[in-house]
């Protein structure tokens, strides 16, 4: 299991601030997953071209460590900014569905399931959640990225 810190931007600049950190600390984006290339929600209105082009998720290696993030469309990731407290969650990246389901039950378990934990298009499992403390966390299974 590894603990990976989780930026979430609200001002639609993940993808020049992660393009800025790959190339300042010498690292490799893994993964870069747009809005536009996930399915659309039916739930919600359909989004503008804009939205599209915003990242869903971003994972950023810098030798063994990763930092991951995201720009937050108010509605389709679950993401509020409450005076500034949730531009960071811990995400925690688990090797198999079944220990991301455990892991989820646990540390849910009394707080606000935000993103019920599903398959994504860059996981087996994601999901996302406040604690009951209030605390804003992510689970990952991650699917191999080429």
């Amino acid at each position: 299991m590894k603990l990976i810190p989780y930026l979430m931007f609200f001002n639609g600049d993940c993808s020049a601030a992660f393009d800025f950190y790959a190339q300042a600390l010498g690292g490799t984006i893994v993964a870069r997953v747009a809005y536009g290339d996930m399915p659309a929600n039916p739930d919600q209105p359909p989004l503008s071209d804009e939205a599209k082009a915003q990242l869903a998720h971003v994972n950023l290696v810098v030798g063994g460590a990763s930092i991951m993030g995201g720009d937050s469309i108010m509605g389709c990731n679950g993401s509020e900014r409450i005076d500034g407290r949730n531009d960071t969650t811990v995400n925690i990246d688990v090797d198999s569905i079944e220990e991301a389901e455990r892991v989820f039950a646990a540390m849910s378990d009394g707080g606000n399931v935000r993103m019920p934990l599903m398959e994504t298009e860059w996981s087996h499992r994601f999901g996302m959640f406040d604690d009951r403390y209030g605390k804003p966390w992510m689970i990952n299974c991650n699917k191999p990225m080429v």
